[in-house]
This record gives C-alpha cells, sequence and structure tokens, in this order.
C-alpha cells in the first residue's frame, strides 16, 4: 500500500518545540506551521501570495528546517528552511506547476534546481 500523500495526513494536535522537530518526515501526520511554538510570521503566511493556506514541516537538513506551502507534485510550491539556531536566517524555492524553480541558497548561488538549492542548504550546516 502506498504511503498517504502529506496533503492527506491528519494534523497534529501537539504544538512542537524547534526542538521537538523531527529529523525526518512523518509518514503518518503532519505537522502545521501553525503547530510550531516559534513560527515566524513569514513562515504562516508562505503560501498566501499563491492561495495556499497550508504550511506543513518536512524535516531537517542538519541545521535547518525545511517547511512547504502546497503540494509536492507538479504544482505551484515554496519552500522555506529556517536556521534551527536562528529563526532570523531564512531561505525560499519558489516552484513553478511545470517544474521549474528558483532560490537563493546560503551560499548566495541562484538555484534553478530544488535538490541543488536542498545541497546548498546541506553543506552551510
Amino acid at each position: 500500500m502506498p504511503p498517504t500523500p502529506a496533503e492527506e495526513r491528519p494534523p497534529t494536535e501537539h504544538d512542537w518545540t524547534t526542538a521537538e522537530l523531527p529529523a525526518t518526515p512523518q509518514r503518518d501526520f503532519l505537522i502545521p506551521a501553525e503547530r510550531w511554538t516559534e513560527a515566524p510570521a513569514a513562515l504562516l503566511t508562505l503560501g498566501a501570495d499563491l492561495g495556499i493556506d497550508l504550511v506543513a514541516y518536512k524535516r531537517r537538513i542538519n541545521r535547518y528546517l525545511l517547511w512547504r506551502a502546497g503540494p509536492a507534485v507538479k504544482a505551484n510550491a515554496r519552500y522555506m528552511a529556517i536556521a534551527s539556531d536562528d529563526l532570523d536566517e531564512r531561505w525560499t524555492f519558489q516552484l513553478g506547476p511545470d517544474g521549474t524553480g528558483e532560490g537563493v541558497g546560503p551560499d548566495g548561488r541562484v538555484h534553478k534546481k530544488f535538490r541543488q538549492w536542498k545541497e546548498a542548504l546541506r553543506d552551510a550546516s
């Protein structure tokens, strides 16, 4: 049986601190940004201009907390990585419905591929 798509998983009723956010993706529930007690306002409105209300936690990439507004499939989506030790350090990646994307990474480079953007997060940690 395939895993339940992230957007269809039930949201957690638990409030999470930064230290409690898990390192790996959760397969049986999702963590909405509203449940993160230290969530910056910019995260809570990450997808507002795209018409997306749900912003959900994905995983840690070393010191960065990865969040997504929008679906994982080819559609408008925006990712935000927030440094767990400096919540003012944030990086975003915009993904378009045609699969193209763009985002500046902590290396100061503009990345067109999501994987390269995530690698920049990893390497900067």
